[in-house]
């Protein structure tokens, strides 16, 4: 443990974690010059304002730096106020005995000062209801709250890269753009620029009306009077630079009738054909969307690479207003070659625990604070999903259990039998009452999978895994891939889905098939499960969902 401060590698400040989270709780820097910047979370005036005492953080963990300024330094009405940014040099102190901090600043100097007008501030000393905000998204990453998931968020990203990488996964830039529907669900969000350029036109023919048929006969006489003069210059023998320069006006004259033409052909609105909207006009020349899953183009490099992964922003366009949707949200997807449904399986267990194992290493701070503030459960709920194996049961078993439960008297909103889709309090109820662990469900009905999935043996079942984790529900689903031809094909005919735009897929399959699998992690979904908030908007930076897409 070194006794002298940190400093930042592309600033002069020290980060406030770097005193505070050593082992000695910043102690054996005391007597150590250092410039430490932040936001005030606190402040208040002591000894007849002589000095003030003030909470200073700058994201770098969730712990404050207590720092002592004296009124001479700087305007002490100012720098108490909750939010006021500040860079100030000082000397690192044992405070007096009996406080709570290990060390606190001296300030000698104020570097900087971000005044705050604390009438129109919306965030107060006092902590504000997670609901409200969201109506300052902007802002809310200052709060003790938010700024934990900001650095729960880059943990388990950068576990997430850190565990493929050490694996030998890969990773594939998968488009955002997509020309399929991976979910078959239709829940997509549609990218367009008909609808601009309509609007565009409808402007433009406002501002310059297109031209009449009358306009279009005048404009066609002059064609021929350009092209009577033509003949004259000829028949009279003039000079090549008369004649040529009569024929550019002819030309001209041609051009401008064809412009003519075209602009009175005109109409305002979306283009169409056959009664149905033109899509050969729009930007890609086809209908195209945002993606809800990297997975059918991902599978096309796990053909080739064998072991690959990506992790991005994925899109439903979904209107529910629950605490369990968003309309962005990110996806972790690894696809495997030459790998089967219990390769899946493992793998997803490993890479679960794995972030777990991560977190309760690198983030016990801001697991602490979750469990102080948010939920008193959920360092013991990672800790037993880090140490302890998942439980694996089929479909099948899994509603054999809950029919078990409901003949015991459980009641479930929901309806419990053979072909149903579980729902979240099923999963739950598995996860925290039947197991009290994770547990993977796996080989589910066709009906109710994806038409990619790989067909069992029994043709009513699937080679489809989810894992749930209490608290959540669903946390991943997976499945075999279905990589024998004809019964993709069928399956997708069955469906009632287009072949035409799948063909690229089904070339997969023509063209040197490989039995794979792979799965989708909701990275959200895992931030919920880790920190125990109720809501999954506040486990995304800037959260999107229907009705409401701020900045």
């Amino acid at each position: 443990m070194t006794t002298s401060v940190e400093r930042a590698q592309y600033s002069d400040r020290v980060p406030i974690r770097s005193i505070i989270l050593r082992p000695d709780g910043g102690s054996g820097l005391a007597g150590q010059q250092a410039r430490v910047g932040g936001w005030v979370k606190t402040g208040r005036k002591a000894d007849k304002d002589a000095f003030a005492f003030l909470e200073l953080n700058d994201g770098s963990c969730a712990g404050n730096l207590q720092i002592i300024v004296e009124a001479d330094k700087g305007d002490l009405g100012q720098l108490v106020l909750t939010g006021t940014c500040l860079q100030v040099d000082g000397v690192l102190k044992l405070p007096p005995d009996g406080k709570k901090q290990k060390v606190e600043l001296q300030v000698e100097k104020v570097i900087h000062v971000g005044v705050v007008d604390a009438s129109k501030y919306p965030l107060p000393k006092t902590r504000l209801p997670l609901e409200l905000l969201r109506d300052y998204v902007h802002l809310r990453a200052r709060t003790n709250t938010m700024g934990a998931v900001a650095r729960i968020r880059d943990e388990l990203s950068y576990a997430t890269k850190r565990f493929f990488h050490e694996r030998g996964f890969r990773y594939v830039n998968t488009p955002n753009i997509t020309t399929s529907d991976c979910e078959g669900a239709g829940e997509m969000f549609q990218v367009t620029t008909l609808i601009s350029e309509a609007e565009k036109l409808e402007k433009n023919l406002i501002k310059n009306p297109p031209p009449s048929e009358v306009d279009v006969e005048s404009a066609k006489l002059i064609i021929k009077q350009r092209g009577n003069d033509v003949a004259q210059l000829k028949s009279a023998k003039a000079s090549k630079q008369e004649i040529g320069a009569a024929v550019a006006e002819l030309q001209k004259a041609k051009e401008n009738v064809m412009k003519m033409e075209e602009r009175s052909k005109l109409q305002p609105g979306i283009p169409q054909k056959d009664g149905k909207i033109d899509y050969s006009q729009d930007f890609f020349a086809r209908q195209a969307f945002l993606t809800v899953s990297g997975q059918l183009q991902l599978e096309s490099y796990a053909c080739a690479l064998s072991t690959v992964y990506t992790f991005g922003p994925t899109f439903r366009a979904e209107k529910s207003h629950t605490s369990r949707h968003l309309a962005e949200f990110w996806m972790v997807e690894p696809e495997m070659a030459f790998a089967e449904l219990e390769h899946d399986m493992d793998c997803a267990e490993d890479y679960v625990k794995f972030m777990c194992q991560w977190l309760l290493d690198h983030c016990m701070e801001d697991m602490e604070f979750f469990a102080d503030k948010i939920d008193k459960s959920c360092i013991d709920r990672i800790t037993m999903s880090a140490k302890t194996p998942f439980a694996r049961i089929t479909y099948t078993e899994a509603v054999e259990l809950l029919t078990e439960a409901v003949k015991n008297g459980k009641k479930f909103e929901n309806h419990v039998e053979w072909g149903i889709d579980l729902a979240s309090e099923h999963e739950r109820y598995l996860t925290e009452v039947k197991f009290q662990k994770s547990v993977i469900v796996y080989n589910y009905p066709k009906e109710i999978k994806a038409f990619y999935m790989r067909l069992n043996d029994d043709s009513k079942t699937v080679a489809a895994m989810d894992v749930l984790v209490p608290k959540v529900g669903e946390l991943i689903g997976g499945s075999q891939r279905e990589e024998r031809y004809d019964v993709m094909l069928s399956r997708m005919k069955e469906m009632g889905l287009p072949i035409e735009p799948y063909e690229w897929y089904l070339d997969l399959r023509r063209y040197g098939t490989v039995k794979h699998c792979g799965f989708g992690l909701g990275f959200e979904r895992m931030v919920q499960f880790a920190t125990g908030l109720d809501n999954i908007k506040d486990c995304m930076p800037f959260p999107r969902s229907a009705g409401r897409a701020d900045l």
